[in-house]
């Protein structure tokens, strides 16, 4: 899969004329059933596979966390996938969790989010490859500010904020820590109950 993106789309240095193939957009992708997952990468059309109980189990503790703190100091809104978020034509994605800051609420539409959100989150599982390189720099490149990547495997949590260079690791938590996040002052979530 990622032999297919360094030719074009996220990794591409320049313009990708020789793409043997043409890319899917955001109407092609309006056109799938819906009983599936996809993901729409560099114009490449990805199936996101089930996830499994302990990656569904994570992102429901950390959901109902995130959306309590959040409603509760009313920073804004937080969704939970399945649900888009369209960065461009070519790019839609639907990260586990995703949070946008009530200055920003003008980018939540009836169908979906167009633009950046203020913080994504993404549950580790099968596709832990995608999401530590490919959704690393797509984020980036679009503009996220707060990418957190979450295993519940390793029962880490890694905070990563968007700089000149892209992400650099603000924090990494373990089983025993509390997570926290400049993105979210007073947040504090110990990740023994994330991950219980």
């Amino acid at each position: 899969m990622i032999d297919s993106l360094l030719g074009c789309g996220i990794f591409a240095i320049g313009d990708c004329m020789a793409r043997p193939y043409p890319k899917f957009t955001f109407q092609d992708y309006l056109l799938l059933p819906e009983d599936k997952r996809y993901e729409l990468i560099g114009g490449d059309l990805l199936m996101v596979p089930s996830p499994n109980t302990k990656h569904q189990r994570t992102v429901g503790n950390l959901y109902r966390y995130l959306a309590d703190y959040v409603e509760a100091k009313e920073l804004g809104f937080v969704f939970i996938a399945p649900y888009d978020v369209v960065l461009s034509e070519f790019d839609v994605v639907q990260p586990d969790l995703i949070f946008v800051a009530k200055e920003r609420a003008s980018i939540i539409t009836e169908a979906n989010i167009q633009g950046a959100p203020d913080l994504v989150v993404e549950v580790t599982s099968a596709n832990a490859e995608q999401d530590r390189i490919i959704k690393r720099k797509l984020y980036a490149r679009y503009g996220i500010l707060t990418y957190w990547l979450v295993d519940p495997e390793a029962k880490t949590v890694e905070v990563l904020e968007l700089d000149k260079e892209g992400y650099s690791t603000k924090a990494s938590f373990k089983e025993k820590d509390t997570l926290t996040s400049s993105r979210l002052p007073g947040f504090k979530l110990p990740l023994n109950k994330l991950f219980k």
